[in-house]
């Protein structure tokens, strides 16, 4: 018996553009519409939105029944925030604020197998089938078909970008504008020319090293994302389209009712 595979992995590595959707709300059955609608993954946060492990677990499955992929985003802490993901069977996992190479080489060392790292083995959750996988194959698939991706949004990692990019073991570097420009001094100023030549610079190192380049966009700006290097865009989130979709709705509020 095998790992699921992943689909985001099998996308890229084809040359193909992966999407991605950010779930800030954590019903199951929000997972599942994205997933039903065809997105090839769900992003869910335990940086800012206050999920529990109940919640991962229940939007992983709910996503798997369609081949869609699950990204934890952890909380930072110790080692056990990064693995817990991986274990319900979340397909990557994305590490916030990475600041240096140092960091970057313990998240390896945790969330990567022998012979990239020492990440614990167990085999007994969900990832592993509840010990239905192999041994051997468990560990050699997670090490093939589960992504490790550290976030690029604040200006010092930058000094040590070509390292960091050449890591062995990471599998993605995603530049986050929103964080990075507060921290350049220039708070949401997306059209300032020190982001996109810091977005042009992160895909360029990213996949000149090997590894994919992931980043946020929108329809906007996809084409242009696809032809910096991009090859992982995360598009939207719930909040925005269901904002999108009430407000759509309230238009008609306080429209008068025809007289018969």
């Amino acid at each position: 018996m095998n790992m699921r595979e992943s689909r985001v992995l099998r996308k890229m590595r084809a040359g193909e553009v992966a999407v991605s959707v950010k779930l800030n709300l954590s019903d199951a059955r929000n997972a599942e519409l994205a997933a039903m609608c065809g997105v090839d993954c769900i992003w869910i946060d335990m940086e800012h939105v206050p999920n529990n492990w109940d919640a991962i677990e229940n939007a992983v499955r709910a996503a798997k029944i369609y081949d869609c992929d699950t990204l934890t985003r952890v909380a930072k802490g110790g080692y056990n925030d990064l693995i817990r993901p991986l274990e319900a069977d979340s397909t990557g996992i994305m590490v916030p604020h990475l600041m240096s190479l140092e960091e970057a080489k313990k998240v390896v060392y945790f969330t990567k197998f022998h012979p990239i790292g020492r990440r614990p083995i167990d085999g007994g959750n969900a990832d592993g089938k509840y010990c239905l996988v192999n041994d051997s194959d468990y560990i050699r698939q997670a090490n093939e078909q589960r992504f490790v991706v550290v976030q690029i949004e604040d200006p010092e990692p930058l000094a040590e970008l070509e390292e960091i990019c050449a890591l062995p073991g990471l599998d993605m570097i995603f530049f986050g504008p929103a964080d990075f420009s507060q921290g350049a001094g220039i708070p949401h100023q997306f059209d300032h020319p020190l982001l996109e030549e810091t977005s042009r610079r992160i895909a360029e190192c990213a996949r000149r090293h090997g590894k994919f380049a992931g980043t946020v966009g929108g329809h906007g700006n996809f084409d242009h994302l696809v032809e910096l290097g991009y090859n992982f865009i995360s598009v939207g989130s719930d909040v925005i389209c269901l904002s999108e979709g009430y407000r759509k709705v309230a238009t008609l509020c306080g429209r008068k009712a025809r007289a018969f």
